[in-house]
């Protein structure tokens, strides 16, 4: 029984090494060939791709410009009829400084006929007018040196444009506008004055360039000019005797003085510095100083 035991045990303990060693071996088998062959194994597979992401480098955005407000400028209105201002009447002064037309105010006017040597028709703001001069005075259809006055006239005022003002009176006792008249660069009533063409008439209270056409008439009379030549009588000088009654004594050619009896002065009359013609003598004694010139003061 012992042997038995004995045999069994030896048995086990045979089978027991061989198992232990057959354990040894694979453990060793599979440190040594395992490690292999999971290296090859390792090797042999594909390498995984990796994509690699780049990197994501924050940039700081930088202060993006700001655009310039611009301010549109507003558009002038579109002008309309009622919008655009119209032009005042009155014309700038005359190129020749007259001193006695200063201040004055001048509305431009378009020639439409001359009627005689200070009297013309005009079209001023759009109505036709007659005008008649301010201060002068020519010959009368009839008498001598209406037709060289009444072309005189004519070659002053055609073909220039024309710039009238008022004295005090806008009208005389025919409806007529009285004026100072301009002509291009030309003050018609003194040149007529200065050719001979007219004589000075004066009426107040239109007096402000009475003193510059007596100036001019003296000169064109003693130059013997136009209706003052030796050739002609100035076209209102009467040739008769004074006259009489309640008509104008001749020797005050440029205003209405009756002659006396009364015997008048400065006084009881409205002029001032008209002209005394002592041909006819000086009935009243207005000019005192014998200069031509009555009531200077």
């Amino acid at each position: 029984m012992r042997r038995i035991t004995h045999f069994i045990l030896a048995t086990l303990g045979v089978v027991g090494g061989i198992i232990l060693f057959a354990s040894v071996l694979l453990l060793l088998d599979n440190l040594l060939f395992g490690s292999a062959a999971t290296q090859n194994q390792i090797a042999a597979a594909p390498s995984p791709i990796v994509t690699t992401e780049p990197t994501q480098v924050p940039v700081t955005p930088s202060a993006t410009p700001k655009r310039p407000t611009i301010t549109p400028t507003p558009l002038p209105p579109t002008p309309t009829a009622s919008s655009i201002p119209l032009p005042s009447p009155t014309a700038a002064a005359p190129p020749i400084a007259v001193a006695c037309l200063a201040d004055l105010s001048w509305e431009p006017a378009t020639l439409v006929r001359v009627i005689d040597g200070d009297t013309i028709d005009i079209r001023i703001n759009g109505r036709e007018e007659r005008v008649r001069y301010i201060g002068v005075d020519t010959p009368e259809r009839g008498q001598p040196w209406y037709d060289e006055a009444t072309q005189a006239n004519r070659r002053l005022v055609e073909q220039e444009p024309l710039l009238v003002a008022r004295d005090v009176s806008e009208r005389d006792r025919y409806g007529r506008l009285l004026r100072y008249v301009f002509a291009g660069d030309q003050f018609v009533n003194l040149v007529l004055v200065e050719q001979g063409f007219a004589q000075v008439a004066t009426f107040p209270p239109d007096v402000r360039c009475a003193e510059t056409y007596l100036a001019a008439q003296q000169r064109a009379r003693a130059e013997g000019v136009g209706l003052w030549g030796t050739t002609a009588a100035p076209a209102s000088r009467p040739t008769a005797a004074p006259a009489t009654g309640q008509q104008c004594h001749p020797a005050y050619p440029t205003v209405c003085i009756p002659p006396p009896p009364p015997d008048l002065d400065c006084s009881d009359i409205p002029y001032r510095r008209f002209q005394v013609d002592r041909t006819y003598g000086d009935p009243h004694r207005f000019d005192g100083d014998r200069d031509g010139i009555g009531c200077e003061r």
